[in-house]
């Protein structure tokens, strides 16, 4: 019975892996087809250089697709440090391309530092990690020895 319970969950993740990697497939697909939009798109560079307006939407479109390779790229690889920084596009799209006001802008800056902070402190975590498991293994060598 518990044999039986342990190939099903095995299954059921197999399938939800291989469910992440389609679901990222296209994801690639959209943001392809988005970049080639955002290319072959003449009236948009021409509506840039006349109305700053255009240039807004440049940026809001470009910001979209790099969220969407962003995105992929969890998908594909889920972590701490992917999320995070989906979400610091997000914060940082929001920022620039929304209307907002000072008070929201205080947030989004606040809430990018904290974001910032989060990923350095993870990243210094996994560091120290990595050199305290080179530390163990040098170690054990030298005992061996």
């Amino acid at each position: 019975m518990f044999n039986k319970m342990e190939k099903i969950k095995i299954i059921l993740h197999n399938a939800c892996e291989l469910l992440e990697l389609l679901m990222a497939a296209i994801v690639l697909v959209g943001v392809v087809m988005a970049i080639l939009g955002l290319v072959m798109d003449g009236m948009l560079f021409r509506s840039i250089l006349s109305d700053s307006g255009g240039l807004i939407l440049y940026v809001e479109r470009i910001f979209s697709i790099v969220i969407g390779i962003e995105f992929m790229q969890m998908l594909c690889r889920p972590n701490t440090d992917n999320v995070i920084e989906i979400i610091i596009f997000l914060v940082a799209r929001h920022m620039i391309v929304g209307e907002t006001t000072p008070v929201q802008n205080l947030i989004s800056i606040l809430s990018l530092t904290v974001l910032i902070i989060l990923r350095w402190m993870a990243h210094d975590l996994h560091r120290r990690r990595e050199r305290l498991d080179k530390d163990k293994e040098a170690t054990g060598r030298r005992e061996l020895e």
